[in-house]
Formats: structure tokens, C-alpha cells, sequence
């Protein structure tokens, strides 16, 4: 267990001061889009919608992050990525702050479009400056600390949202977020120095936006990753955006208890993701701590689909299982993923890449709508269906993460390296494509767990 521990030697000085803003980030826009879950109960009955309704309410913010998303990641590669990361950052507080000031269903949805359409590209410049500044043997640990910032929304944001919203109204915890990505966009501003690397090489007749995007949406390696990205949300977002309804109206949880849930799974994820599943990934491939974590996600998504009236303790169990298994599936399967674009197209990439993964989201949540019946405080019909739907997706996924490949670049140093960051395993993630579209074999001295898949 020593080789998976993180040691502060893992990274420079300035790699944490940039994780930590980052991750910061990904508090604030994941904490905004998760809040609207365990919410379901009350904003059904505050503003007398069913649930297929207050499905189309999580799809409308997922729809427009992935509208967005298809324009912004035209522009991503042709400007410095902190200045992108702001321009988001700002919209994004703005479009949560509307949440926070409407009552009425349609308005509502009309401030989610807006901090969706802010927010949901946040995560593509998130990844592409992890992509650009921590190097492919460390980027599944580094994965492990960004993410960090969903278990942080978990165990602190969502509690003491929901805390908020049972001793005011549903719209309080978004006035609280949007204080606190008004200090998180402070903190990047001053924090942050500006990140052109990207940009070197770029010339004035370099092929239009929309040209260079199509070019981006075309290569094979990235259609296989967007395949992927496709499967995974599916495989999560058909379940989790009505488990608080169902394990409130069918499983008889309390609903002031929810919050235990998403503090519980919080720390699980916590624990787990930077301490565990990012150094795994690390040391015996993405590819394949993705094939692990998925095929042990289907133990706890079937039984939280089928959960009978059960205690609480197993409720517990159950939840934070999923919780944990959901975050070991997305650290590796992010790391790999950003190893399949050359640095100079991976801003562009990353947020189409997101952009897909919200897409597929909303669709995922809308399909999920379809399925169950209920809601308006009665007891949810259809939901172990939705789960057969999910282990259909996950099962998906464990056939095309096979199918990725790396793209064939030379190594290039962060700026923000120094001495005192050791390598934790070679940078090969998956058998690398030459220009003759054949794979190539790996070296003989190549250290067999390095790689992620098989060649």
C-alpha cells in the first residue's frame, strides 16, 4: 500500500497551487448541477411538477452545456486557457445567481440554460490545463485531486445546501454558491499565471475555428473516446438524478436524512479517489482500473435500483458503493482520455468532449423520465428498469475503452515541473497509432503494468 499513498513530492509547489484552484472550480459548477438532485422532493412539490418534468429541468442545463459547448470548443485552443477559465467562471456565478432569484418552473429553467451553458464548459478547460501542465505519468493522481472537487461538493456543499434549503427556501443554497464562486474566481485571477503554451506554433493562415473543430471531431481516436464518454453518462445519469425521489417515496427514507447520504458517499469518494483510484490508475493503467471500477459498479447499481424499505445503514452502504465506484470510472477513464489529442487540439477536444458527455447526460435523464412513472409525492414506478438500462450502458463501456489509443506525440515538460516530482509509471497509456494507422508494439523494457490496455 505504500506505492499508493500521495506524497507531497508528487507534485511542485506550483502543480498544488493549481490542482487546489482547480479544483476549487470543479466545486463550485459540479456543486451547481448535483444540488438539483437531492432537491427533486421539494422543488416537486414547491412548484407542482412531475417527475418527468423535473427531469427536463436536469436535462435543460445539460442540453445547453452541450449547445455551448459545440461553439465554445471552436475557440478553446486560441486563447490563454486562464482567461478562458474566467470568462466561464463569471457566467457561470451570474447564471447560478438567477437560480437563486426565481420561482416559477419556466424561469427557473431559463436560468439553468444560463448556468449551463457557463458552467458545463467549465470541465473541458478544467482538463485540457491538467492535460497541458501535469505530465500522463502523474495525470491519473492529479485526476484523483481535481476530482476531489465533486467529493468536496458531496461531504461540505451538498449537506449544507440541503441544510440551507430546509431552514429557508429551495433557492438559498444558490445564492450561497454564487457567493463562493465569486471568491473561487478571485482567488484563480490572482492565483493563476496565464497559459499560452498551446498557442506556440499557431500561425495566421492555421485553418478556421470550425474547420480545425471538425477536423478535431473526425479523427477515429477522438470518435472513440466520444463513444465512451457517451456510455459512462448513461450508465450514471439514468440512475442518479432520481435517487432521491425514489429512496424518499419507495424506500421511505427521510428526507431530511438525504444529506447523510451525499456526506457519507462524499468522504468515500474522498478517501478513495485521490489515495486510491488515481495512483491505481497510475501505476497498472487507466484503461484498466476504468474496467475494474465499472464491473464492480454494477454490484451496487442494481441494488439501489431495487431497494426494498431497508434500514438506514444499508441505504448507506449501498449509496456510497455506487458513489465511490462512479468516481474510480471517471478519474481513470479522464486521464486516459486526455492522452488521445495532441496538446495543441486538447482544449478544443476536451470541452467537445464535454460538451458530449452533457448531452449524453440530459438524454441519459430525459430517457430515464420516459421510464419511471409517479412523483408529486407518490412512489416512483419503472426505476429497476432504469438500472437494467445502466448495466446495459456499463457493459457498453467495458467494449470500447478497449478500443482507445493514444496520440503519438514526443514528451514535453510542464512549466510547472521541478525537481522533487518523481515519475509513479511510464507515461504509456494504451498502445500508441503511427501515421500508418497500425498499432506499435511496446519496447521490451517497458514496464508491463504501465500500460492501460492490451496491444
Amino acid at each position: 500500500m505504500a506505492g499508493l499513498r500521495i506524497k507531497s513530492s508528487v507534485f511542485t509547489r506550483r502543480e498544488w497551487l493549481l490542482l487546489l484552484v482547480l479544483t476549487a472550480v470543479q466545486f463550485c459548477h459540479i456543486l451547481d448541477f448535483v444540488l438539483m438532485m437531492p432537491l427533486a422532493p421539494m422543488l416537486m412539490r414547491s412548484l407542482h411538477v412531475s417527475a418527468r418534468e423535473f427531469g427536463l429541468l436536469v436535462s435543460a442545463y445539460t442540453f445547453a452545456a452541450a449547445a455551448s459547448g459545440l461553439l465554445a470548443a471552436a475557440f478553446m485552443d486560441r486563447y490563454d486557457r486562464k482567461r478562458m477559465l474566467l470568462f466561464l467562471l463569471a457566467g457561470f456565478g451570474v447564471g447560478t445567481l438567477l437560480c437563486g432569484l426565481v420561482d416559477d418552473y419556466w424561469l427557473l429553467m431559463a436560468a439553468r440554460v444560463v448556468a449551463g451553458s457557463f458552467g458545463g464548459v467549465l470541465a473541458g478547460v478544467v482538463f485540457a490545463i491538467v492535460g497541458d501542465y501535469i505530465r500522463p505519468e502523474r495525470r491519473g493522481t492529479a485526476m484523483g485531486v481535481v476530482m476531489g472537487g465533486f467529493s468536496a461538493a458531496s461531504v461540505l456543499g451538498l449537506p449544507f445546501g440541503l441544510s440551507l434549503a430546509e431552514r429557508g427556501a429551495w433557492e438559498t443554497p444558490f445564492l450561497f454558491l454564487a457567493a463562493v464562486t465569486a471568491v473561487v474566481f478571485v482567488i484563480a485571477a490572482v492565483a493563476l499565471p496565464s497559459m499560452r503554451g498551446h498557442l506556440t506554433g499557431r500561425r495566421s493562415d492555421d485553418p478556421s475555428p470550425f474547420s480545425e473543430l471538425l477536423a478535431v471531431a473526425r479523427e477515429p481516436r477522438h470518435v472513440r473516446a466520444f463513444l465512451l464518454t457517451t456510455a459512462i453518462m448513461f450508465s450514471a445519469f439514468t440512475v442518479v438524478p432520481f435517487l432521491s425521489a425514489y429512496l424518499v417515496e419507495n424506500v421511505g427514507m427521510p428526507e431530511t436524512r438525504l444529506d447523510l447520504i451525499y456526506l457519507v458517499g462524499g468522504i468515500g469518494t474522498i478517501v478513495t479517489g485521490p489515495f486510491l483510484w488515481g495512483p491505481l490508475a497510475d501505476r497498472f493503467g487507466h484503461a484498466r482500473v476504468f474496467m475494474l471500477a465499472a464491473m464492480l459498479s454494477i454490484i451496487p447499481i442494481t441494488a439501489v435500483t431495487n431497494l426494498p424499505r431497508v434500514s438506514m445503514p444499508v441505504i448507506l452502504v449501498v449509496t456510497t458503493l455506487m458513489m465511490v465506484m462512479a468516481s474510480g470510472r471517471m478519474i481513470s477513464v479522464t486521464a486516459l482520455i486526455t492522452g488521445v489529442v495532441e496538446p495543441r487540439r486538447r482544449g478544443s477536444f476536451m470541452t467537445l468532449n464535454s460538451s458530449i458527455q452533457q448531452g449524453a447526460a440530459g438524454a441519459a435523464a430525459f430517457v430515464a423520465g420516459l421510464l419511471i412513472g409517479g412523483g408529486e409525492g407518490q412512489p416512483l414506478t419503472g426505476y429497476n428498469t432504469v438500472g437494467w438500462v445502466a448495466i446495459a450502458a456499463t457493459l457498453l463501456t467495458l467494449a470500447l475503452v478497449g478500443t482507445l489509443r493514444q496520440a503519438t506525440v514526443p514528451v514535453q515538460h510542464s512549466p510547472f515541473e521541478g525537481a522533487g516530482a518523481p515519475p509513479l509509471a511510464e507515461p504509456m497509456e494504451a498502445p500508441q497509432e503511427p501515421s500508418n494507422g497500425k498499432p506499435r508494439r511496446r519496447s521490451a523494457d517497458r514496464r508491463p503494468h504501465a500500460a492501460a490496455a492490451e496491444d
